[in-house]
């Protein structure tokens, strides 16, 4: 477990809840991790592989990853206006 902490926390400015994180590592089953997309976001930039790089390495842990492409705004729009 202390291996996978490591990966994880490689390359991280922050961990929310490391203990939290831990506590479920240590608890055996598989985590599913998300990450959602607004597609009318005017551009893709470098930035966000970053984060799909972070789930990559949940991924190569054995984890499951959930990549969610909203497209409710891609219908609607952005609901703050922006």
């Amino acid at each position: 477990m202390n291996e996978a902490i490591e990966k994880i926390k490689r390359g991280a400015n922050e961990i929310i809840s490391l203990a939290g994180l831990e506590k479920k590592l240590a608890s055996g089953k598989k985590l599913r991790v998300k990450l959602g997309v607004d597609p009318t976001a005017p551009d893709l930039h470098l930035g966000h592989t970053v984060i799909i790089n972070k789930l990559k390495t949940f991924q190569d842990l054995g984890h499951q990853v959930v990549f969610v492409i909203c497209d409710f705004y891609a219908k609607n729009g952005d609901p703050g206006g922006r």
